[in-house]
């Protein structure tokens, strides 16, 4: 199952550990790197040792962890370094006779990011949390930078990230210095809406609906109920609204536990269920926002359809025309009137929204897309009101009116602001996606002392407490991560872990939420709930790749620091120099047409240059690629932890593959044995298999396991008992057992003890190691009684895959821990060339190896298990952690590979090409559409063709510029994977 590949790690008695003491989730494990000429014995490197830690500040993400770390990694006379990204530290154990810490500062600098040296650090007296907060009214990457700028200077506060294409931000900060509800203020402070998703503390907060409280003291009497109970940490009410939002430890207490409470305090008169719509998640929120735009919209056309045909249609039908041409006083018409009634709203009602973004904008000093549209609605709407004023107190004056620009300005602008919203919440189906693999409904069981069901209750899922017994029936999906305690079934976990066939369960399994249960029953204890699910950790996982800024995304950011004021001053100079030209008859007066002078010809130019300039398009260019690439990932079992990741994968030209669980299936088993004594088979496996019960190396579990089959009459395998047992790291193990010493293990073992290898077992190693196996030694009191083949078969479709690297251009490098007769059988089975293999190597080698390699020019991508191959994968460009399944949360490697097939390695690279090259596609379409769209609007094609752009063609041209970047990244969806893959032989492996 591919969730438990990587709990294999390397399966070799020659180089690689067999010592659990690895963690199961490294975050930036250390890399031991002794410079050349160093002694590296234990002694020498105690006393020559320095430990500096610095302060890093721009460190958004593991991806900015892990380019710190591999720079500091990469210079001589470093022996250790982590970099811890929540807290903006970077700790480094270093050789001073070699380096020196303003060398290793200057190092971070060069990387991108300020370094300061902390002379005196307690590093017991740290702590931070990372908060969720949703941001409303952006509208551009200026008001995201202003929002992140406004968090960063707060003290306290060790990173802010504010993403605008899902209108949310992440906040690291230390809670003894500041709270969560002072970023909630500070944002407020610069112009926005913010509301609180997560503060980061160990809690969990559920929004209930009450109906039947009448008063408020009926409401107090239940919040004092709630309060008393353990683990309630935080109570907010509204009866207008009928709800009440708990926050809690979801340790100590649940929402059933508070529905009950709410019910009994009311006598049965109060009635409580989980809130409508979850209680304002990103989907709820982002329905609301399309359906205020669609109203926004409707409401506008109302008004700007008769001003419309006012002014542009009925101008034409000779009858309705003397009408509208009537004056009222003086030289106003009543059309004039109409059309500046019908208008007054649609500027000052409909379209405030756009006074108080500028308003917002311009009192933090800084200009934004709201900017340009209230100038330039403006602009048109007050010099019409000029006109129409002058015509009513003149009796000579004949203007024109531009009340229908202003009007159509806005209407065209806030469909294009629908159509993107609408747009940008499609780029965040695969979030959805996985939301909805979990039940909606869980039956709950009531046991008695013995065990015995004695109820069940159908309950909405999200009741659903630590340690409940939830009864999972044939069809049904299972209601939430847990282990089996009564009956047998076969799980569908494809939709999680990528296995293809059913996984058999019986008591004692583990199971995931949101998996599909196929044919028997079970009753499963529920032991992670809500956010700690493994459906959860892969959601928030996707959430935060789609929040990750890629490095491509800087140009934007600078170019919108200047965009908005540099087109404010070109369309100034646009309208002065046609004003200029005409006062002084630069041009001809028939270039000026019927309706209007040499001004407001002019004024026209001015207003169009404003409008049709798109910051928008720029911003949105990068984040909803990433977005869409991320999602598209996720469902097809390639999690690309953010932007940096993305943009590094389409630059690989190199992989380095691990062979063991990553190459080879990972599940070794005992494939040939030869017995050197006279004795049974099963008396030799009794010794062996008591010896190697007490191993955690895979090896030895394959030992065991064969073992097995010589005692299938026997229903409980008990072993002899194995006193003085000891497990010799990277060789084997010994112990005593029936009052033999046995040893099993390497050749090195056996020589270490002065053990003689006769040459028929010599003969033996050579050929499994010729059959690209695995050759194990066992001896008994001092003899060499037995040899043991073991194999790792291969990976379905594993040569075609290297084969198609190859013609990608890419180059495939592999690394073991496994002797060099094996890893060359292997190599050559695959297609990789014995010069580019690496056998015997431990961890820190093979993030060597991975060094070297990037410094003859490579892109490096490290493809591994995610656990001895860590430091490789944090050393490489791309890491990517190959059969995660559930254990998603792997600092170490950018990208994960859920399904553990060799194939999706292929995918996430052909993955980050497609979205890479949208991503430039994105751009050069936003650039282009501001360079030839702003000379157009400035009136450059007018002298020579006597084209024009009005003002609310430009308008509805910025709004298609934006909607057409986000349409083009919704593209992405119908990625489809190398069509080179579909021929694959990707089956699975039955191993007798």
């Amino acid at each position: 199952m591919a969730m438990k590949l990587l709990a294999l790690g390397c399966i070799n008695r020659n180089g690689s550990s067999r010592s659990a003491g690895l963690s199961p989730t490294p975050h930036y494990p250390s890399m031991p790197k002794y410079p050349k000429g160093a002694a590296v014995d234990d002694t020498t490197v105690s006393r020559a040792e320095a430990k500096v830690l610095f302060s890093v500040v721009g460190m958004t993400c593991a991806a900015c962890a892990g380019s710190v770390e591999k720079a500091i990694k990469r210079l001589p006379g470093i022996r250790e370094a982590a970099v811890d990204v929540l807290n903006g530290r970077a700790q480094v154990i270093f050789f001073p006779d070699f380096i020196n810490e303003e060398t290793i500062r200057e190092t971070i600098d060069d990387v991108g990011f300020e370094a300061t040296l902390i002379p005196e650090y307690d590093t017991n007296d740290r702590s931070t949390q990372v908060c969720r907060i949703r941001i409303k009214g952006m509208t551009c990457t200026s008001c995201s930078s202003t929002i992140e700028r406004a968090l960063q200077v707060i003290q306290g506060v060790q990173e802010a990230q504010v993403a605008l294409a899902t209108e949310e931000a992440n906040v690291q900060y230390d809670p003894k210095v500041v709270s969560y509800i002072q970023l909630l203020q500070a944002i407020e402070d610069t112009g926005f809406e913010a509301i609180l998703l997560s503060s980061g503390e160990d809690m969990s907060k559920i929004d209930l609906q009450i109906n039947g409280v009448q008063t408020g003291d009926y409401m107090r009497i239940i919040e004092q109920s709630l309060e008393a109970l353990p683990g309630v940490l935080a109570l907010e009410s509204s009866l207008e609204g009928k709800k009440i939002s708990i926050s809690y430890k979801p340790d100590m207490t649940g929402p059933r536990t508070f529905i009950n409470v709410i019910e009994t305090t009311g006598s049965k008169r109060y009635k409580a269920n989980i809130f409508p719509e979850g209680g304002g998640g990103r989907e709820t929120h982002r329905n609301e926002e399309i359906k205020k735009y669609y109203r926004s919209f409707m409401w506008s056309l109302v008004f700007t359809i008769p001003v419309f045909l006012t002014s542009m249609v009925f101008m034409y039908i000779p009858g309705i025309k003397s009408g509208l041409d009537t004056k009222v006083v003086n030289m106003l018409s009543i059309g004039e009137i109409l059309r500046w009634v019908l208008s007054t709203p649609v500027q000052f009602i409909i379209g405030w929204q756009f006074y108080a973004g500028s308003y917002k904008a311009l009192r933090r000093g800084s200009a934004n897309m709201d900017v340009l549209i209230a100038l330039g609605t403006n602009a048109a709407y007050f010099y019409s009101v000029y006109s129409v004023l002058r015509a009513a107190t003149s009796s000579h004056f004949k203007g024109t009116d531009f009340f229908e620009t202003s009007s159509m300005l806005i209407s065209f602008i806030l469909l294009g602001k629908y159509l993107e919203v609408l747009a940008k919440g499609k780029t965040s189906d695969a979030i959805a996606k996985l939301m909805d693999l979990a039940p909606e409904t869980a039956t709950l069981l009531s046991l008695d002392e013995k065990g015995n069901v004695i109820n069940e209750e159908e309950i909405d899922s999200r009741l659903i407490q630590k340690n409940d017994v939830i009864k999972i029936i044939p069809g049904a999906k299972v209601a939430s991560d847990g282990y089996v305690i009564w009956g047998q079934s076969h799980v569908n976990e494809s939709m999680i872990t990528g296995e293809s066939r059913p996984v058999s369960k019986r008591k004692g399994d583990s199971v995931i939420g949101g998996t599909l249960n196929e044919n028997g029953v079970l009753h499963i204890r529920a032991t992670r709930i809500g956010s700690e699910s493994a459906l959860s950790q892969i959601v928030k996982l996707v959430e935060s790749a789609q929040m990750a800024k890629a490095p491509v995304q800087k140009f934007a950011d600078r170019i919108s620091k200047y965009f908005v004021p540099l087109v404010i001053m070109l369309s100034f100079l646009t309208w002065f120099a046609w004003f200029l030209a005409g006062k002084y008859h630069g041009y001809p007066e028939s270039w000026i047409p019927s309706s209007m002078d040499s001004f407001e010809l002019a004024l026209q130019f001015g207003i169009s240059v404003m409008v049709i300039a798109c910051p928008c398009a720029l911003g949105l260019a990068t984040p909803t690629a990433v977005m869409v690439g991320t999602g598209v990932g996720a469902s097809q079992g390639v999690l690309i932890k953010g932007g940096q990741a993305l943009e590094s994968a389409h630059k690989v030209n190199c992989i380095v593959f691990d062979k063991t669980g990553t190459l080879t299936v990972g599940k070794p088993v005992v494939v040939k044995t030869k017995l050197l004594k006279n004795m049974l088979l099963r008396e030799f496996y009794e010794l062996v298999a008591a010896t190697e019960v007490n191993s955690e190396h895979p090896l030895a579990k394959a030992v065991v396991e064969h073992a097995k089959k010589f005692r299938e009459d026997e229903e409980n395998h008990v072993w002899p008992e194995a006193r003085d047992f000891v497990s010799i790291t990277g060789h084997g193990v010994k112990a005593t057992v029936r009052n033999k010493e046995i040893m099993v293990g390497n050749k090195m073992l056996m020589l270490n003890h002065n053990i003689a290898i006769p040459v028929d077992a010599e003969d033996a190693l050579a050929e499994a190691e010729g059959s690209a196996q695995t050759g194990i030694l066992v001896s008994i009191d001092g003899e060499v009684a037995g040899i043991l083949a073991i194999s790792d078969p291969l990976k379905p479709g594993a040569r075609e895959v290297i084969s198609i690297l190859k013609s990608m251009k890419v180059t495939s490098i592999m690394v073991t821990g496994d002797n060099w007769g094996t890893a060359n059988s292997i190599a050559n089975e695959v297609g990789i060339e014995a010069d580019l293999v690496l056998a015997e190597a431990k961890p820190e080698q093979k993030a060597e190896r991975v060094k070297d390699l990037q410094a003859s020019g490579h892109i490096v991508a490290m493809v591994g298990d995610g656990i001895n191959d860590s430091p490789a994968l944090v050393a490489a460009d791309v890491g990517m952690a190959i059969g995660a399944g559930t254990d998603i949360a792997i600092e170490a490697a950018d990208i994960v590979l859920m399904k553990s097939n060799l194939e999706d390695v292929i995918t996430a690279i052909d993955l980050s090409r497609t979205t890479f090259s949208r991503i430039r596609l994105n751009y050069i379409w936003a650039l282009g559409y501001n360079v030839l769209g702003i000379p157009i609007a400035a009136g450059a094609l007018f002298p020579s063709t006597g084209f024009r752009l009005p003002p609310w063609i430009a308008g509805a041209a910025m709004a298609a510029s934006s909607v057409s970047v986000v349409c083009c990244s919704l593209l992405l969806k119908y990625y489809k994977r190398p069509k080179k893959l579909d021929n694959l032989d990707i089956g699975g492996i039955k191993i007798e």
